[in-house]
C-alpha cells in the first residue's frame, strides 16, 4: 500500500510543481516591483518614472520602487533589467538612446532590444524643436539653410554627444536641405542647450522640456519641429514636414520595458498598470507640463514602434558613418 501510495505521488510531483509557477503568476504582484531608470535623478526619464510610479502601485496593489542605475547613455541600467529574473519584479524605462540609437552605433550594445526584451507600452514622446540664438538673423528654415548653402560648414551645430539623439537629428537635416554643417559635441543635453543660448554654437536639436524655458523668455528662437504635428506649447513653430522635409523626423521617447521571458499573464497586468497611469488625466497633464506627450499604446504597437525606430536610425548612423562615443 505504501510503495503504490508512493508511486502515486511520484507521478503527480510534475504536475504539482508545474502549478507552481502559474500561482505565482496569478497572485502578481506579492512584493514591491523596481522600477529601473538608466539615469540619474532628475532627468527626464527620472521625472517621468516617478510620476507614473504612485498611479501604477494603485493598480498593481504593491509599491513600485524607483531605481536609479546610472552609466553607457543608458545602456547600464537596461542591461540590468535584461539580467534580472523573468518574473515581473523588474521593469525598466528606456529612452531611444538605450533602445533604437546605441544598438545601431559600431560598439553596439550588451543586448538585442527586440530579442532580450519584453515591449510594454511607450511611455512619452519628447518632440525636438531645432532652435538657433535670437540675435542671429535667422527667422526661417529658409533662411537658415540659405546661409548655409552660402558658407558650408562655417555654422555650428551643438549636439550631446557623438551618437547621440540632437547628433542624428542634425545628420538628418543635412542630409534632407544639402547642407553641411560643424558637430561640436557636448557632454548632455544641459550643455548643449547653454551652448546655443551663449551662442557658441549657432544651432541645435534638443528636448523640449530644456528648451522651453528659453524659447518662452525670447532668449531662443524655434525654426521647426522634428515632429510629426505641431506642439501645442509652441504652435506657431511648423514640422519639417510642413517645410518639405518629412525625413527629418526626431522625437525622443522613452518606453516601459521588462525582462523578454515575463509571463504573458504578468506582462497583460504591467501594461494595464502602465498604460493605465499614462491614461490617468493627472499623470497626462504633469507629463504634458514637462513638455513630453503621454504614450499608453500596445504591447504590439510598442515593439512595432521600437523596431522601425532601430531601422530609421540605423540606417541614418549608416549613411553618415556615425562611430559614437
Amino acid at each position: 500500500m505504501w510503495r503504490i501510495t508512493s508511486l502515486a505521488l511520484l507521478a503527480a510531483l510534475p504536475v504539482l510543481l508545474g502549478s507552481i509557477p502559474a500561482r505565482a503568476q496569478e497572485n502578481f504582484p506579492t512584493r514591491p516591483v523596481r522600477f529601473i531608470v538608466p539615469f540619474a535623478p532628475g532627468g527626464p526619464s527620472d521625472i517621468v518614472a516617478r510620476i507614473m510610479a504612485p498611479r501604477m502601485q494603485v493598480t498593481l496593489g504593491q509599491p513600485v520602487v524607483v531605481e536609479n542605475r546610472v552609466g553607457a547613455g543608458g545602456v547600464t541600467g537596461v542591461e540590468a533589467a535584461v539580467r534580472a529574473p523573468a518574473d515581473g519584479y523588474t521593469i525598466s524605462i528606456a529612452s531611444a538612446g538605450a533602445l533604437a540609437i546605441s544598438p545601431r552605433l559600431p560598439r553596439g550594445t550588451p543586448y538585442d532590444p527586440l530579442r532580450d526584451l519584453a515591449a510594454i507600452t511607450l511611455g512619452v514622446l519628447v518632440p525636438e524643436p531645432l532652435v538657433v540664438h535670437a540675435a542671429l538673423p535667422y527667422r526661417s528654415m529658409a533662411e537658415l539653410i540659405a546661409a548655409a548653402r552660402a558658407r558650408p560648414g562655417a555654422l555650428n551645430y551643438a549636439s550631446s554627444g557623438p551618437g547621440s539623439m540632437p547628433h542624428l537629428a542634425a545628420e538628418q537635416l543635412q542630409a534632407a536641405a544639402g547642407i553641411q554643417l560643424t558637430h561640436v559635441a557636448y557632454r548632455g543635453g544641459a550643455p548643449l542647450t547653454m551652448a546655443v543660448v551663449q551662442n557658441e554654437a549657432q544651432l541645435g536639436f534638443a528636448d523640449l522640456p530644456i528648451l522651453l524655458p528659453h524659447i518662452r523668455s525670447g532668449v531662443l528662437r524655434a525654426l521647426a519641429v522634428g515632429a510629426s504635428a505641431r506642439l501645442p506649447w509652441i504652435p506657431d513653430v511648423p514640422t519639417m514636414a510642413e517645410l518639405g522635409m518629412p525625413s527629418v523626423d526626431a522625437s525622443n521617447w522613452h518606453g516601459i520595458v521588462a525582462p523578454a521571458r515575463v509571463p504573458e499573464p504578468i506582462l497583460v497586468l504591467l501594461h494595464r498598470a502602465a498604460a493605465g497611469a499614462l491614461r490617468d488625466p493627472e499623470v497626462a497633464r504633469l507629463l504634458n507640463d514637462q513638455g513630453a506627450v503621454p504614450g499608453g499604446n500596445s504591447r504590439a504597437e510598442f515593439a512595432a514602434f521600437i523596431a522601425s525606430e532601430l531601422t530609421k536610425w540605423g540606417e541614418v548612423i549608416r549613411r553618415g558613418n556615425i562611430q559614437g562615443e
